[in-house]
């Protein structure tokens, strides 16, 4: 069946070609630009998006892996040497729980390269500030809040994968080519060779589980019956989305459930591990940027925000996830198919609704694997 995702990006190549247009560390960690710091206020200029800066300083969340982030702000400085970028980065989880945390005294400017679901959630609570960036027509409204001005606005996508190491796999007596749909990861031989990312601090792990309680029917009991099940044959839940490729890359365990880009980076670096994509469908979400609700928005950050979805800034996340918001991205490096077709009916307003349902119980349930803090 064809995905609303695949109907929507092909809708929009055609609409481009009638116009004739030419995936981590745990830590919380904050890494200062190399640009040259210039005064908070910076140099401002009119616009109809309001007053933009080309120096200044500003503080962006972000769940972007550390490489990404860095690769990507050194050629944001490269067209704005002037604004320092000073960025807290961590897992989608602890990123959304800090935001909430600190609605009523935002300590941030920019949020970046963040869930589309834990944006929904943050605009439910009346923390983001409206802002249309320049260029956002390009964006399809599939992908973007659906206010008249927009919330948030998304960047990209990523989806769920199993990163199973064949060595590994050989050793239980299994070759890679049993596992391709969620049932497979029941296998009595898989017992404490799992390893999959804590929904409540992983983005990938909440797409994951949400993914399966929507296969399952949302609302139903099916989908924490088949979590209880994988559960037995989880070894342990980690705080971070790439990490259990890296650990399925290393032989640590027989299988990560991880994401896409994740696990073809470690294939690409000689690990003996094969990506599997469940033919059930992946869970998937996007990463999207915002603006966050303040008295006093800083201009530097709306200058931030138009160069996120601009041209070069979606080339570069091309490399990393394939699908890309603004256009059909034409090749996907890595992939045996086209991922658009890979990736399940998400139901982003359901997700957003039942978060925190989901989390409680899921903690209750299952905690007691998770690694230590």
């Amino acid at each position: 069946m064809k995905r609303k995702i695949a109907m929507a990006l092909m809708a929009m190549l055609a609409a481009a070609a009638l116009a004739g247009c030419g995936g981590e560390k745990e830590d919380t960690k904050e890494n200062g630009s190399t640009a040259q710091a210039g005064d908070a206020a910076g140099t401002e200029e009119e616009d109809a998006g309001g007053q933009k800066a080309t120096s200044g300083e500003i503080t962006v969340y972000t769940a972007l892996e550390d490489e990404q982030v860095s690769e990507y702000l050194a050629k944001f400085n490269e067209t704005y040497p002037d604004i320092t970028v000073n960025v807290v980065r961590e897992s989608t989880g602890i990123i959304t729980a800090k935001l909430i945390a600190e609605k009523d005294n935002p300590q941030a400017d920019v949020i970046w390269g963040t869930a589309a679901s834990s944006m929904m959630v943050l605009d439910d609570m009346d923390a983001l500030e409206p802002y249309e960036p320049e260029g956002c027509d390009r964006i399809l409204p599939e992908f973007k809040s659906d206010k008249e001005i927009p919330t948030w606005v998304g960047i990209d996508a990523w989806e769920t994968a199993f990163v199973v190491n064949t060595q590994e796999l050989e050793k239980l007596g299994m070759e890679a080519d049993e596992i391709k749909t969620y049932e497979d990861l029941l296998d009595p031989r898989l017992q404490g060779q799992i390893v999959m990312s804590n929904p409540n601090s992983s983005g990938t792990g909440f797409l994951t589980v949400s993914a399966i309680l929507q296969l399952k029917g949302k609302d139903s009991e099916a989908g924490w019956d088949y979590l209880d099940q994988l559960h037995e044959n989880v070894a342990q839940y980690v705080h971070s989305g790439s990490k259990p490729a890296k650990m399925a890359a290393s032989g640590e365990c027989a299988v990560g459930i991880s994401f896409g880009y994740a696990g073809i980076s470690q294939r690409d670096k000689g690990a003996p591990v094969e990506v599997i994509f469940p033919e059930e469908g992946s869970g998937w979400d996007l990463e999207a940027n915002a603006l966050l609700k303040k008295d006093e928005i800083n201009p530097a950050a709306y200058t931030f925000l138009d160069w996120a979805i601009t041209d070069e800034a979606m080339d570069l996340y091309r490399v990393n996830y394939p699908i890309v918001t603004v256009e059909n991205t034409g090749s996907y490096e890595g992939y045996d198919s086209n991922p658009l077709d890979q990736l399940i009916d998400n139901d982003f307003s359901w997700a957003a609704e039942n978060r925190e349902s989901i989390l409680n119980q899921w903690m209750e349930n299952y905690d007691s694997k998770s690694e230590a803090e």
